[in-house]
């Protein structure tokens, strides 16, 4: 789905999910300014080996919405594919909210990367309790939104959380958004290692430690909501990797114990939020 040799930062992440669309049959991207409208380049030389409209920021799933009803009308069979990171989930919001409530026949993927990565890092609604970003050069003070759990509220028809960390339920996830129809919503969990100040190396490894220390939770949504076996044994406190393992990056430099400690209290607020549902 995806050439070598394309401009994506060492380990990043976003070419790593990238190169999943292959288990989406016939996708077309509708994708905002970004970093990976950099990693796709333009026509007639895009990184990309399938279509691709670049598109302003918070019109992605406007434009989405739009393609889609186009190719059915015109007997083309496609998957119309809105990628958006979290900081397009930002701008684009209203769009976003709109189209899954109208129950577009598309899939929305967000590549979350905590921040508005591609423009100086600075903080979206996604970022992580406390992490230092240039707009929150002590740590972040404000709420993290709960992307997915939003647009279960909106009744889609398909959510998911996934990882790069865990490529295997990430393709499931993908097959599975593919044989549904309607407004298909998955939330990619993908470690920036030039933002997140880790070892470009260590990517996969910072992803699988953030599932294993609870702090990024896999579940789906198809009717019924129900943990992802890749991370479901880590509802229980006592499976968990301690959560300093996973804040050994550069943007938690600045964490006291006591503050860790309120991230973990955090981190299980949200899971017992989930459970409710689940």
């Amino acid at each position: 789905m995806i050439l070598p040799g394309n401009a994506s930062c060492q380990g990043c992440p976003i070419s790593i999910v990238m190169r999943c669309l292959d288990e989406i049959s016939n996708p077309v991207l509708a994708i905002p300014a970004s970093c990976s409208t950099v990693i796709a380049g333009l026509h007639p030389k895009s990184a990309m080996k399938v279509p691709v409209v670049h598109v302003p920021f918070p019109s992605t799933l406007a434009v989405a919405a739009g393609l889609s009803e186009a190719y059915k009308r015109l007997g083309v069979k496609a998957n119309v594919v809105a990628w958006i990171g979290d900081g397009a989930a930002d701008i684009g919001f209203a769009a976003l909210s709109a189209s899954a409530a109208r129950k577009d026949d598309l899939i929305t993927i967000v590549v979350d990367n905590e921040a508005y990565m591609n423009t100086g890092t600075q903080a979206s609604l996604s970022t992580f309790w406390k992490a230092k970003t240039t707009t929150s050069p002590t740590g972040k003070t404000e709420e993290r939104r709960n992307l997915a759990l939003i647009m279960l509220a909106h009744k889609a028809d398909y959510v998911a959380t996934a990882s790069v960390g865990y490529i295997k339920d990430l393709r499931r996830k993908f097959r599975r958004a593919e044989e549904m129809k309607g407004f298909r919503f998955l939330q990619i969990h993908t470690p920036c290692p030039p933002g997140w100040k880790f070892p470009s190396e260590k990517t996969v490894e910072v992803a699988r430690k953030a599932v294993m220390s609870g702090a990024w939770i896999l579940w789906e949504y198809d009717g019924k909501l129900r943990l992802s076996k890749a991370g479901e044994k880590y509802a229980l406190k006592e499976n968990r990797i301690p959560l300093e393992d996973y804040l050994k990056q550069g943007r938690f430099s600045h964490l006291s114990d006591e503050e860790i400690r309120e991230l973990e209290q955090k981190i299980d607020e949200d899971w017992e939020l989930l459970l409710r549902f689940s």
